[in-house]
């Protein structure tokens, strides 16, 4: 339940078409799109923005760093969404798991670690970000072009991480039915999955 009322699919054209589509594609309506009601153009244009940093990544990379990024922001949301990408591309639950707790089984290797380590800063503090932070990602073999994407990527996520927080937008029930609860719950880095409504007593005749 988000803090804002959140439009239904008739509350104009662009939003009955933000919802069908994430219908179609998802099977549900998710609560990120319900947040958005109001201003389904933004939600357009954030699909742009990701569309334009993803391009020159990766997919692995690219979801190594927006995990990264939202554990330090710690939006369970995206942890749940991008940590199930993550197992559908081949991660096993412990894998994930180590990656997460940043252990020295984790399956990635020490660039991905400097990766991950430096989405976790742009979206921790990136004032703190210095000169050393850039070189070291360049040894292992980031160009300048290669830095840029990275950080896009981790700056964007707090964008999105947040004002979903920020609207209270809880992470979709799906994930419950989704994902082992050891790995839920390692995903669970801030505001708990939604649960379903208690079913309303019933109002029919005494049988």
């Amino acid at each position: 339940m988000a803090f804002i009322h959140t439009p239904n699919a008739s509350a104009s054209e662009k939003t009955t078409s933000m919802y069908a589509s994430a219908e179609a594609n998802y099977g549900y309506l998710p609560n990120m799109y319900r947040a958005f009601g109001h201003r389904p153009e933004v939600m357009e244009s954030w699909a742009a923005l990701l569309s334009s940093i993803r391009g020159h990544m990766s997919l692995r990379r690219y979801e190594l760093v927006t995990l990264a990024a939202a554990k330090e922001l710690k939006s369970s949301y995206c942890m749940l969404a991008h940590g199930s990408v993550l197992l559908r591309e081949g991660f096993t639950s412990d894998g994930l798991t180590a990656v997460v707790n940043e252990t020295e089984k984790a399956p990635i290797d020490a660039g991905e670690r400097a990766i991950m380590a430096f989405a976790a800063k742009v979206a921790r503090d990136a004032t703190s970000v210095t000169q050393q932070d850039i070189d070291g990602l360049k040894k292992h073999g980031l160009s300048d072009a290669d830095v840029f994407d990275v950080t896009a990527a981790a700056a964007a996520r707090c964008f999105f991480s947040k004002m979903l927080d920020a609207l209270g937008a809880a992470p979709d029930h799906a994930y419950i039915e989704r994902l082992e609860p050891n790995v839920r719950k390692t995903l669970s880095v801030g505001r708990e999955v939604e649960r379903p409504l208690a079913p309303s007593p019933s109002r029919g005749t005494s049988q």
